[in-house]
């Protein structure tokens, strides 16, 4: 790479440079785009009553990539941890409450990982929402699809078995 600097590593620091220069985090929901709000708050086709709560703007990719969700995205910038010392106050949380404060949210979904960290901010979350009447729903946890159950862990077996739900009747 180092000898083809100028067909290689120019290009590339150019397109890194011109990143900086361009990518903005949204003023509403703090994911990165080329604009503020970004392309995902200002589309009108958008389900303005649901908002998903995600740790970073990875987790908004990939769930974008799913195509599942249609609602309105929240980033927190991370999650809440003793030992790594985040705490409530470095996270997006008063914008949050303010979001739902302001009214039109009928559903928050906390789409957070399914560790200590995301489970802790999960429960801080949803105690620092109930005052205000919205539902507060999580994503469902247990056996992934096309999963065998012996390679599975305890925890992930113990979830999805107090998860189960009923099957309809075909």
């Amino acid at each position: 790479m180092l000898k083809k600097r100028q067909e290689i590593l120019r290009p590339l620091l150019h397109a890194l440079l011109e990143m900086d220069q361009k990518v903005k985090t949204c003023s509403q929901c703090f994911s990165l785009d080329t604009q503020t709000p970004c392309s995902l708050c200002t589309d009108d086709r958008r389900d303005v009553t649901s908002l998903c709560v995600v740790a970073d703007v990875a987790d908004v990719w990939a769930l974008e990539r799913a195509q599942t969700y249609k609602g309105l995205y929240h980033v927190l910038g991370g999650l809440l941890s003793a030992i790594d010392g985040v705490m409530p106050h470095q996270l997006t949380l008063d914008p949050l409450i303010r979001r739902v404060k302001d009214g039109g949210i009928d559903e928050v979904v906390l789409a957070l990982n399914a560790t200590v960290e995301g489970q802790t901010t999960l429960h801080y979350i949803a105690d620092l929402l109930s005052p205000y009447g919205v539902k507060v729903s999580t994503l469902a946890h247990g056996v992934p699809v096309g999963g065998e159950l012996d390679y599975l862990d305890d925890g992930t077996l113990h979830t999805a078995f107090k998860a189960r739900r009923v099957l309809d009747a075909a």
